[in-house]
């Protein structure tokens, strides 16, 4: 049997709202995911350290603050600095959808808005970490 995806699901900057992350974090965890939450208020440094160190498949940013197009550029940097750019990439949360094709364009493989419901989120992870095979 394989080993259960690793996610990393973090909120980045001063955004102060987690329930949406917390009820997709209980989602993936009931599809049998092993979820890490790295609670509120944190840099992209620490998440892309956390997500290393935790030898995740999938970092899972949750932003509402409007800061993504300055966010997601540092993580993908960092992640790609570390040698951990196998690592897959995705955003949930809100933001305008001029934002959405710009952040797919430098590296984020999936965008989920407000409105995504748990279960496709789920397939989503599932999708993305199959199609990119074992690390």
């Amino acid at each position: 049997m394989a080993a259960p995806i690793r996610v990393l699901l973090a909120k980045v900057g001063l955004d102060g709202h987690d329930r949406g992350v917390k009820v997709v974090a209980r989602a993936l965890r009931d599809a049998g995911m092993d979820v890490i939450y790295s609670g509120l208020h944190r840099t992209p440094d620490e998440v892309v350290t956390a997500a290393i160190q935790e030898d995740v498949d999938v970092l899972g940013v949750s932003l509402l603050s409007g800061v993504q197009m300055t966010v997601f550029p540092k993580i993908l940097d960092k992640l790609k600095r570390e040698g951990a750019d196998d690592i897959i990439v995705v955003a949930g949360g809100v933001m305008p959808q001029e934002d959405v094709a710009a952040l797919k364009k430098m590296g984020v493989k999936e965008i989920m808005l407000q409105d995504t419901p748990p279960q496709t989120i789920v397939q989503t992870l599932k999708r993305l970490v199959a199609e990119r095979g074992p690390r």
